[in-house]
């Protein structure tokens, strides 16, 4: 299954995926039925209310869940919102997944994330790694990329800034494309090694 399917990083899951042998089946859940994917056979595009997502439980019915959503603070002005997307629905469709079966949870936070941060989106990302650490599952993959860049439909001016300051950026810090970080996760969701795993930044980042 995949969440955040039509973002930078979570679009970029789906065409891995897509085209990966040892993945059978696709579960690309989206709140818009206009939403544009990649054919493939193997993928299944599910509209659900992400609000309601145990309306939705039959499927949560897979092996494994990339979490790759999010929204920002331009999109989503709303602090209450915002926690609901980035912390609620994630967690939400962790708890569903292994009630019916998933036993490896990978999500997209940041590089900074951070539960005792004074920074809210830091400290939103750090407590949602919390509270998944809390949950059962055998096998849990954190991905903490930096900035994201990659072609957008609404490209950003922080990403353009972070990109050409890049190469005075330390490693740890420096913008990371999207097709990485979601490469990344294929690749640990194929791996499925049990036990937690942080993915960081400068491991996203090409040589």
């Amino acid at each position: 299954m995949v969440l955040g399917s039509t973002g930078l990083v979570g679009s970029a899951v789906v065409q891995q995926l897509s085209a990966d042998p040892t993945c059978s089946r696709i579960v690309a859940l989206t709140r818009d039925s206009h939403s544009i994917f990649p054919f493939s056979p193997k993928l299944s595009i599910e509209v659900v209310d992400f609000d309601n997502l145990a309306q939705h439980a039959d499927l949560f019915a897979v092996d494994q869940i990339i979490c790759a959503m999010g929204t920002t603070l331009r999109k989503t002005p709303s602090r209450d919102v915002y926690r609901r997307i980035d912390y609620g629905y994630p967690l939400e469709a962790a708890k569903q997944g292994l009630e019916h079966g998933a036993t490896h949870y990978l999500a997209v936070t940041a590089v900074s994330a951070n539960a005792e941060s004074p920074i809210f989106y830091n400290r939103l990302k750090g407590e949602l790694e919390d509270a998944l650490s809390l949950l059962n599952y055998r096998s849990l993959t954190i991905a903490r990329p930096s900035v994201l860049i990659g072609d957008r439909a609404d490209p950003r001016l922080s990403e353009k800034i972070a990109w050409k300051l890049s190469f005075i950026t330390p490693r740890k810090y420096k913008p990371v494309r999207g097709a990485n970080v979601a490469k990344a996760l294929v690749n640990a969701a194929r791996d499925d090694v049990p036990g937690l795993r942080i993915i960081q930044n400068d491991e996203m980042i090409q040589p």
